[in-house]
């Protein structure tokens, strides 16, 4: 039962309300609200609104890193210049992110701590090698950590967050002008509906051949997941359909799905390999 709600307005202000007790911090509320409400999680006796919080949001370039504040909403994304030119992949999920009210309320931060594995931002993040931020007053002091999102999201709905920490911010190198980045999403109504499956290919380009591959994979395991044995299938080979029929090989023997009302575990595995080869022939082409 919910005991007390609280709106702080600094990060100080917040760590403090997290290190004193049990708190369910939230934002847009999009995944916190509907999953307390359906029973699946419980919320913590005091109720922590973070939107309020000055300095958590925006996305800034500085010395070829981009850091995207956590409050940051799918509609900003959707708006950032930077983001739309030099990171279009993390922009096509978020053109296929819900509805427009919910890119209105919903938060990076939010999607990413919510672990789903089918979250749709958290596959390109994975693309481009994205770490997390994050904070804590353990001992009246302010501390952060880093962690390369890989490693922070742990199982369905499960982190690496304490919780006393708060996800301050999401940083990743800028990629390189030419970047190839391309997200496949694959639902009912791929906009609205939860992916079935998800994927998200990032390379450089060079001449009849890919490197710096980065494959991720969305609801086909139970974190989204990178699929290193296809990029290395890929990496700096001349990209004929040999080597494609080699890196579809590796991804499947990469890849867990399950069966749900979704999809099949059968139908999940044909969908990943034939919108892979088709991006990665997409790829060869331009």
């Amino acid at each position: 039962m919910i005991e007390r709600y609280c709106a702080p307005k600094s990060l100080d202000e917040a760590l403090e309300i997290l290190r004193a007790g049990e708190v369910s911090p939230f934002a847009g509320g999009t995944d916190l609200m509907p999953q307390s409400q359906a029973g699946r999680v419980t919320l913590a006796p005091v109720l922590m609104n973070l939107r309020r919080i000055e300095g958590l949001g925006g996305i800034q370039e500085t010395d070829g890193v981009v850091r995207i504040g956590t409050l940051t909403t799918m509609t900003e994304l959707m708006d950032s210049a930077l983001v739309r030119e030099r990171v279009n992949i993390l922009w096509q999920a978020c053109d296929h992110f819900a509805s427009d009210q919910l890119r209105n309320a919903g938060t990076l931060g939010g999607n990413v701590c919510n672990a789903s594995p089918a979250g749709d931002t958290l596959v390109p993040l994975l693309v481009l090698d994205a770490t997390v931020e994050l904070a804590q007053k353990p001992n009246g002091k302010l501390e952060t950590r880093k962690l390369p999102l890989a490693e922070f999201l742990v199982g369905p709905g499960r982190t690496a967050r304490a919780p006393q920490e708060l996800l301050t911010a999401i940083e990743f190198l800028l990629p390189p002008k030419g970047h190839y980045g391309a997200f496949y999403k694959l639902g009912t109504r791929p906009a609205l509906d939860i992916a079935a499956i998800s994927i998200g290919l990032g390379a450089l380009r060079e001449k009849n051949s890919l490197r710096s591959v980065r494959i991720a994979f969305g609801a086909v395991a139970p974190t989204p997941v990178r699929a290193a044995r296809a990029e290395a299938a890929l990496e700096g080979r001349v990209l004929d359909d040999k080597t494609i029929d080699a890196a579809l090989k590796a991804a499947d023997a990469e890849i867990h799905p399950i069966s749900d009302v979704r999809a099949t575990d059968w139908y999940r595995r044909e969908m990943v390999r034939n919108m892979l080869r088709g991006m990665l022939e997409d790829a060869r082409s331009h």
